[in-house]
């Protein structure tokens, strides 16, 4: 069942709920004066993938540094609602003890550590975390079972490596964290369509096998409802839609909104005035 944004629903379904993570009415300004949120609300639950989707500037690597509290650091402030992670109030925690309590954000870009090899990319959390050499070899050896790439490569910098394969870096080295959360921004950019077959393969497979849960920020749509369990539609810095990704997948609304095809089977383009008439009558 798809809606459109209800705060004082969804604040309540917060309160009452059990879900892993819950955002709840969540408004974010950055440097006192830019309002960036505008009251989100959405749940993430265990062993479930979840999409934040929309277009560039609607707010989705907001919400996701929100959420990891790396928004501290670009002078940004959850000004209103609250953020809990596994049932306790996280809005005024650290971004590192987040990080020790399970929530690992992959920010978008993949931002690789270029002149180390892809090995000792993948080494480093481990040293920070300073697990045993058991616990790093092990946990090396689970990363080269889903990555089998980078093991070829893991002699090789990580600045010569593709796009897909520093994106790959990138996602390895939150799971060597062990976390419970993760939040990946924007997993698609810049690659090309079937590497990012093989990036979402990955994602499903780490989400069935190791349970790991997932928030994924991603401007693509397509790809994100058909490996998504549910997915949250953003506009502005306000959540416009949510349901399930198979309702949203096949809801006419979002085919028109956010795929480009119309219910002729034709393609629309963004500034169609027809395109503006229906979504104003659809989210006024």
């Amino acid at each position: 069942m798809m809606h459109k944004d209800n705060i004082s629903e969804a604040s309540q379904s917060a309160k009452t709920s059990s879900a892993l993570l819950v955002v709840s009415n969540i408004q974010v300004v950055y440097a006192s004066v830019i309002l960036a949120l505008k009251g989100v609300s959405l749940e993430v639950h265990q062993g479930k993938i979840a999409a934040l989707l929309g277009a560039n500037g609607a707010g989705k690597s907001t919400t996701l540094k929100a959420i990891s509290k790396l928004i501290d650091v670009e002078r940004g402030a959850i000004t209103k609602g609250f953020i809990k992670f596994q049932g306790k109030d996280i809005a005024s925690a650290h971004a590192h003890d987040l990080v020790r309590s399970g929530v690992v954000q992959v920010l978008e870009g993949r931002h690789v550590f270029p002149h180390l090899t892809v090995e000792d990319n993948l080494l480093v959390p481990g040293y920070v975390k300073k697990m045993s050499r058991g616990e790093i070899s092990a946990n090396i050896d689970k990363m080269y079972e889903y990555f089998p790439r980078l093991k070829i490569r893991r002699k090789s910098q990580a600045g010569f490596a593709s796009g897909g394969e520093q994106q790959m870096i990138a996602i390895g080295r939150a799971l060597m964290l062990k976390p419970t959360l993760i939040l990946l921004d924007e997993p698609s950019m810049g690659l090309a369509p079937q590497i990012v077959e093989e990036i979402f393969e990955i994602i499903k497979n780490l989400n069935e096998k190791e349970g790991v849960s997932f928030l994924l920020a991603e401007q693509n749509t397509t790809v994100a409802l058909r490996y998504a369990d549910f997915a949250y539609i953003l506009e502005t810095g306000r959540v416009v839609m949510h349901g399930s990704a198979t309702d949203l997948a096949a809801s006419d609304d979002v085919k028109e909104l956010y795929l480009g095809i119309s219910n002729k089977g034709g393609r629309k383009s963004f500034r169609d005035a027809k395109h503006y008439n229906r979504r104003q009558r659809l989210f006024s």
